[in-house]
Parts: C-alpha cells; structure tokens; sequence
C-alpha cells in the first residue's frame, strides 16, 4: 500500500496541493505532505510520538532540523521507511489534528 493510500483510507481525508507538494489534510489540517520527487514526507506529531518513531527507524525517521521540527514535524525517508512502521506513523499523525469524533471512526 502506498503512503497516499495509507492516508486516504482515514475517515474524511483530502489530497491537496501544498506549495511543490501533494498535502493531506483533515478537518483543512494538514497531518503528512510528501514530495515525490524527493521521496521525502512530513508527519505532525507530538513531541513524544516523533522521539519513539525517530527511535525506532533506523534513521529513517527524524525532526525536521529547524524550528518546525521542535513543534513535532517529522520528516520520513521513504526509500528506507519500514512499512509497517509507516503505516502506524501515518495513522498517528492523523490522530494528531484530527477531531475526535473521526479518529472513533478509523478502522484498523
């Protein structure tokens, strides 16, 4: 399953354009962009979730070294990204922004 495909499955996810990247959003909250071309994505996180997932990754994953990162946005390597770990990271980060009533929703 690819990372777009992860990401639409949520409950009331849109794909929009964001500057030279392809955003989704939630409720117009954005919670992952991915540029293609880079194969490089941005997640929002809690502080807490981007220290576990960074743990976790092999390098794959990491805050974003300027003061973005430090509000919880995470950058993922997608040539090196474990898929399992992607999809739970792509879950959390809706979890994130989204309104309660539609994380009740997710389907696992």
């Amino acid at each position: 399953m690819t990372i777009q495909e992860m990401a639409l499955n949520l409950p009331e996810v849109t794909e929009e354009p964001h500057f030279e990247k392809t955003s989704f959003r939630v409720n117009k909250k954005i919670f992952l962009t991915l540029n293609i071309a880079q194969s490089n994505a941005v997640v929002k996180l809690s502080l807490v979730d981007q220290d576990v997932f960074s743990s976790m990754s092999n390098g794959a994953v990491s805050p974003i070294d300027n003061k973005w990162g430090t509000q919880g946005w995470t950058q993922i390597n997608m040539n090196t990204v474990d898929q399992n770990l992607l999809q739970d990271i792509v879950k959390t980060a809706y979890t994130t922004v989204a309104p309660k009533k539609l994380i009740d929703r997710m389907i696992d």
